[in-house]
């Protein structure tokens, strides 16, 4: 005779029912868990979604000051410079090594993408190609 097993809904020996219904049972059993899992992860990605978009906005929001930081030492480098020059030739100054700044950054940014080749995902249509290739051949034979 099997196991006593007492749970809060009946006591029954493990023999007393039938394959189909410990089956059945198991699978209802699987399906609650599997729902419950994904309510857990539901919750956990809707927490980790607020905070992921609370601080993308805080990285914005400091962006926007690095971009003001950056203006206002423009602004003081344009006044530094005239103390020996006028303004006008100071702030043509400033603006010439800025543009000669941004052209061999433009020109290291084109490099790189020249680097990278075409958008599409090369090595997986090439891999892709591959496996129907094999496919086509196994499903010939």
């Amino acid at each position: 005779m099997g196991t006593i097993v007492e749970t809060s809904e009946r006591t029954y020996r493990p023999t007393d029912d039938s394959v189909g219904v410990l089956v059945s049972r198991a699978s209802q059993q699987i399906s609650e868990l599997v729902r419950q899992e994904m309510q857990l992860a539901r919750v956990e990605m809707t927490q980790k979604g607020k905070r992921f978009g609370t601080g993308g906005g805080l990285f914005g929001g400091a962006g926007l000051l690095g971009v003001l930081a950056a203006q206002a030492l423009v602004v003081a480098g344009i006044a530094a410079l005239a103390l020996v020059l006028p303004v006008w030739a100071s702030a043509l100054i400033v603006t010439a090594v800025l543009a000669v700044a941004a052209a061999v950054v433009a020109m290291a940014g084109r490099k790189q993408i020249a680097k990278a080749g075409t958008p599409a995902p090369e090595q997986a249509m090439d891999s892709l190609r591959a496996d129907v290739a094999a496919i086509r051949e196994k499903a010939h034979r």
